[in-house]
């Protein structure tokens, strides 16, 4: 994953930027949770790199999720929370996309 995609996305250390991919993404979550953004979902995990301004070491790459990594992990909970496969729009799918 890209750093310079993160923040194109609109998740840049100064907040969400308004009108962007990710105030989109942010209202959905937020509608589809009740009014909030859960933690750990794609909207706080892109904020996180956005915040820091980077996303080295995420485990999100160009060419997959790499083993043992923060992405990894993500990637186990949200397939073992939905009975085996990873949903499309998902956490995972959607951080891995961006």
């Amino acid at each position: 994953m890209s750093n310079q995609n993160v923040r194109n996305a609109g998740f840049t250390s100064s907040g969400i930027t308004a009108g962007s991919l990710a105030s989109s993404l942010m209202s959905k979550e937020a509608r589809a949770s009740g009014g909030g953004v859960p933690s750990g979902g794609a909207t706080s995990t892109l904020q996180e790199m956005g915040a820091r301004g980077t996303t080295h070491s995420s485990g999100y790459t160009s060419s997959g999720i790499s083993g043992g990594s923060r992405a990894s992990d993500t990637m186990s909970k949200e397939a073992s929370s939905h009975g085996g496969g990873v949903p499309r729009g998902g956490t995972t799918a959607t951080v891995q996309s961006i």
